[in-house]
């Protein structure tokens, strides 16, 4: 059988190690909160496979998930046409596997409710016919595009899958392309590194009407130039962060903290960490968000399969839900299902 030739890896995500994680087990907290899992991808590359079936088998690991938005990662792109329709491919593919989780034949949760795309913004205008063809091919559940603009002046950073140019946000290209997502009722999800905030900043101001996700608590980084600076990466990205709480239309995912790029080396440890390791050290980043965003533009995120490298699936939402031990019912309920489901109309 042959398969799809894929794309080169994406810079900054490695394959999880099962037997290293087969090493802890949790059972499920509080196993009947709703959670609505609003960020992971889906890939067949040539180091790593993570498809529907391996989606279910971490969703089904014992938190109730009930429904799960697909976050953009250049899997199944056109292999012909237009380049720049090609990556209306995966939302094709993406969109096939939500259609059959919503037959009920693999469950109760509804995979890939909501589908994250991605197209070149920076064709301005041009853009237009692009997005138009990723909301046909997601059949009601296409929700924004991701154009990821991670960038740093140091060699030792990987820059995002994208290849983005330094200040892409600015760019007046890209938000020609940006000002058309909120006329066709689409959102943005922003991924960049944490000394980006300000570019951010200022595309929120511009744009009031258009609603912004910022994924992975803003994407604070931890090596190379940033290696053993957490202090001073935590203070600025702190400011950061408030400032943009003063941007209605910008809602945070918080997750991301077990990537390899971070703060945290979790994933370099002799066996996964219990949940409440990861609650520990997680709590400064994931309570500044809160108290600054407030939980109603607050959600809980996997990231998975790239934070897989640090944690299972059940151990993660483990450690969320100690985070969230403190919260009120309706504030719980907004973290883990309900901004999700408000924002991506899920």
């Amino acid at each position: 059988m042959t398969t799809q030739a894929a794309p080169p890896r994406l810079g900054n995500v490695f394959p999880p190690n099962a037997d290293w994680l087969a090493k802890w087990h949790e059972d499920a907290l509080e196993p009947s909160l709703p959670i609505v899992d609003p960020h992971h991808h889906l890939w067949e590359r040539p180091d790593h496979r993570y498809l529907m079936s391996d989606l279910l088998d971490d969703t089904g690991s014992g938190h109730n998930v009930t429904a799960t938005v697909f976050v953009e990662c250049m899997a199944m792109y056109r292999a012909g046409g237009p380049e720049a329709l090609q990556p209306v491919g995966e939302t094709e593919f993406v969109n096939g596997v939500a259609a059959m989780s919503a037959s009920g034949g693999y469950g109760e949760t509804r995979l890939c409710a909501g589908i994250v795309g991605f197209a070149d913004l920076a064709l301005g205008d041009r853009v237009v016919p692009v997005l138009e063809a990723h909301v046909r091919a997601g059949g009601g559940r296409f929700r924004g595009i991701r154009h990821a603009a991670g960038w740093d002046p140091s060699a030792d950073i990987r820059n995002s899958h994208t290849n983005p140019p330094q200040g892409l946000l600015r760019d007046s290209g890209f938000r020609a392309g940006y000002a058309r997502l909120a006329p066709l009722g689409l959102t943005f999800d922003a991924w960049l590194y944490h000394p980006q905030l300000d570019d951010l900043l200022d595309l929120a101001r511009a744009f009031p009407g258009t609603t912004i996700i910022l994924d992975h608590v803003g994407g604070p980084l931890g090596y190379g130039p940033y290696a053993g600076k957490t202090d001073e990466t935590f203070a600025r990205w702190t400011t950061s962060m408030r400032a943009l709480a003063g941007c209605p239309n910008v809602v945070v995912k918080l997750g991301g903290l077990g990537m390899r790029i971070g703060v945290f080396d979790f994933h370099k440890r002799d066996a996964p960490s219990p949940s409440q390791a990861l609650a520990a050290a997680w709590k400064p980043w994931v309570d500044t968000c809160i108290e600054a965003f407030g939980a109603d533009r607050c959600m809980f995120e996997s990231n998975f399969p790239v934070d897989k490298i640090t944690c299972s699936y059940a151990v993660l939402w483990n450690a969320f839900k100690r985070l969230a031990d403190a919260a009120s019912a309706s504030e719980k309920a907004a973290l883990f299902s309900g901004t999700a489901s408000r924002v991506y109309r899920l």
